[in-house]
């Protein structure tokens, strides 16, 4: 199964940007994604960025992994 992460684009350099994910800085390429800008999350997968998403996407991506890791449902107070 393949599996894209969210993060936020903190710098951009050519076609190269620097991610954050919880506190994890990695390299990602915007060959495929030229239109993201610095402050933007992002989904990355296989080290290219995929699409820009908001953030209110990537809290419900987050409440959801938690649930799956045994955090109690959190997913309602994020939907309107």
């Amino acid at each position: 199964m393949c599996l894209a992460f969210p993060a936020k684009v903190l710098k951009i350099d050519g076609d190269l940007a620097t991610v954050e994910r919880a506190g994890i800085k990695r390299c990602a390429s915007l060959m495929l994604l030229p239109e993201a800008n610095v402050g933007d999350f992002v989904l990355v997968h296989a080290g290219f960025a995929m699409q820009v998403i908001d953030e209110r996407e990537v809290k419900i991506r987050d409440a959801l992994v938690a649930e799956m890791n045994g955090a109690p449902r959190t997913i309602e107070s994020l939907t309107p």
